[in-house]
């Protein structure tokens, strides 16, 4: 499987790879004052958790322990560090709140952006590009990376800093409190740092383990799910049910290695923290004892010490967090960066062609950069205007290659196709599209209306519509169907035959009325009844623009009036059907073959 920057099975992004930062930031700078929003309420949240065992040790030294005050004064004194724990514990509540809410809502709208952004990109790419991707990797970077972006936004960028800030500032408290007692305290940081540390490589390796049999089984879902006609006609079922249950073995096996980690590491935390409670209860309560130290202090150390270990724990998830969101924005920003979309050449034409006259001179065409196995030799031809012309030869011979270069799928590797005497690469993308269509044999239908399925983006009118359904044969489809145009077509909706889903595509492209139309195939699923009842349509509707066809039908074929016959990717012969018969050569032969099996 071919991914950019780094495959599924190499290394993790560097946590100190500026290249991706800067492009996050990038990324996170529209929405930077939110963060600081954020980044200020995760201040506030870190004060009020730290005030609140200050709070117990005064509440328990000054009035409880303070037998010579008087007891209304007592009373009184612990009613107000009451309500000021009570407000840090709404402060905190409030802060926490706030804080998760707007991390939430600027990481759905930076993701929501991000998505449609990367989206939009890969709809330009060439159609080169997606013949060597596979789509499970594609819909990957789309959905599984994108949300290991936004848990990164959400529970780290910001909260990061909360965490180091709460360690940092019970490190000095506690040795603020009790240098020896602190002290003993510091000495569990490495201990803690390194289990960390270990902790987070091994997880991350699982990360990695599991982003790739993800991305494998999104890819055998696409392709199964897709493919189920030729899965179920040739008794598949059992063999693809038992492929998926290994990947979805190897995937929860996966699953368990980090299940098995987490399970380790969280009860290893829990000692360290029993440990240190114990030290603090053993050594502290001696110094109580003695006199040497209060009891609110012993209990603040306590809380404290409760306190520490969790922004630990905090911090090795969020650094495989962190490691796991780099490299996926890694993927994402490299799939960002590849641009295999056709340049338009200056000067641009932003108008759309208006005859469909088109000149191919001495076209050169070969598939990939590596074998550049030559597939189109030398093409010279014309289509002319009000004309249709006929595409024909053996398979393989390059007539949907050349059907391809017309609608600019791709570029030639040298010659030039003109249409109305400008070049191909002159036309932007919505000219081009305005000006060629091309019907293929297979039909993708919206999973909407037919209205919807038909119109397609166009600025057809009703009357338009209902004109062309007359002149197509599509009014007797229409008669059958419960609601007329609004009824629902396309995956989850009413299932059309083959022939139909044609016919709905024929007339899609003919309310765009393009000044050339192709047809690659495109009658080979529908019977010849509807094919002359098109046939007349396209006459009436294409009279005075250009029509290329490519089919095999001897019926079809001879109607037209100019046909080009091709062999091993060059044009051996040209004429109207009389004559090339009278000439014998490859097309006689064609013609002898069709009416021998029976055409």
């Amino acid at each position: 499987m071919r991914n950019f920057g780094y495959t599924e099975e190499g290394r993790m992004a560097s946590l100190f790879d500026l290249r991706i930062w800067k492009k996050i930031y990038g990324l996170c700078r529209p929405k930077l004052a939110g963060f600081l929003i954020a980044l200020v309420l995760s201040l506030v949240l870190t004060g009020a958790t730290l005030a609140m065992p200050a709070l117990l040790q005064m509440g328990i030294d000054r009035f409880m322990r303070a037998p010579d005050l008087p007891s209304a004064i007592r009373m009184e004194g612990i009613r107000r560090l009451v309500v000021i724990y009570g407000s840090m514990v709404i402060l905190s509540f409030v802060a926490g709140f706030g804080q998760v809410v707007l991390l939430e809502w600027l990481g759905q709208n930076l993701m929501h952006g991000l998505r449609m952004t990367l989206f939009r990109h890969l709809l330009q790419q060439r159609l080169e590009f997606f013949q060597k991707q596979a789509t499970g990797s594609l819909v990957t970077r789309l959905t599984n990376d994108i949300q290991n972006m936004h848990e990164m936004f959400t529970s780290v960028l910001v909260t990061l800093c909360n965490d180091l800030l709460r360690l940092a500032g019970i490190l000095a408290v506690l040795l603020w409190m009790n240098q020896r007692l602190g002290l003993a305290m510091v000495l569990f940081l490495p201990l803690a740092l390194v289990l960390s540390l270990v902790f987070s490589r091994l997880v991350r390796a699982c990360f990695r383990s599991i982003r790739t049999r993800l991305a494998r089984l999104n890819t055998f879902l696409q392709e199964a799910i897709a493919n189920m006609d030729i899965v179920q006609i040739y008794g598949r079922e059992g063999k693809l049910a038992a492929e998926y249950k290994e990947l979805c073995h190897d995937y929860m096996q996966a699953t368990f290695r980090q299940i098995r980690l987490f399970s380790i590491f969280f009860p290893l935390t829990e000692f360290m923290s029993a440990t240190a409670m114990a030290i603090i209860l053993w050594y502290g309560g001696g110094q109580v004892v003695q006199n040497e130290m209060t009891l609110g202090q012993l209990v603040a150390f306590l809380s404290y010490m409760r306190l520490f270990f969790q922004p630990v724990r905090e911090l090795s998830q969020k650094y495989s967090i962190v490691q796991s969101a780099l490299a996926s924005a890694e993927r994402i920003f490299q799939l960002l960066d590849t641009d295999t979309a056709l340049p338009v050449a200056p000067p641009v034409h932003n108008k759309p062609a208006s005859r469909g006259r088109v000149e191919i001179r001495d076209v050169c065409f070969s598939y990939g950069a590596a074998e550049k196995k030559q597939v189109l030799h030398g093409i010279d031809c014309s289509l002319q205007q009000g004309r249709v012309t006929a595409l024909v030869g053996p398979t393989g011979s390059g007539k949907s290659t050349l059907a391809g270069l017309l609608v600019r799928f791709f570029d030639p590797d040298s010659g030039v196709i003109l249409l109305d005497g400008i070049d191909l690469r002159h036309y932007s993308q919505q000219a081009l599209r305005a000006s060629v269509a091309i019907i293929m044999q297979e039909v993708f239908l919206l999973a909407d209306t037919l209205r919807n399925n038909v119109l397609a983006g166009s600025t057809g009118t009703d009357h338009d519509l209902e004109r062309l359904a007359t002149e197509t044969g599509l009014d007797r489809l229409l008669a059958r169907l419960p609601e007329g145009w609004e009824t629902r077509i396309g995956e989850g909706g009413l299932d059309l035959s083959t022939g139909e889903q044609q016919l709905i595509s024929f007339v899609r492209v003919m309310v765009r009325n393009p000044a050339l139309l192709i047809f690659d195939e495109a009658t080979a699923a529908i019977d010849t009844e509807t094919e002359n009842l098109l046939e007349r349509a396209v006459q009436r509707v294409f009279a005075d623009r250009t029509v290329l066809v490519i089919a095999h039908r001897l019926s079809t074929v001879r109607r037209a009036d100019h046909i080009l016959v091709m062999d091993q990717g060059r044009i051996t012969e040209q004429g109207s059907h009389a004559e090339l018969v009278r000439k014998n050569g490859l097309y006689g032969k064609l013609v002898r073959l069709d009416l021998k099996g029976g055409r």
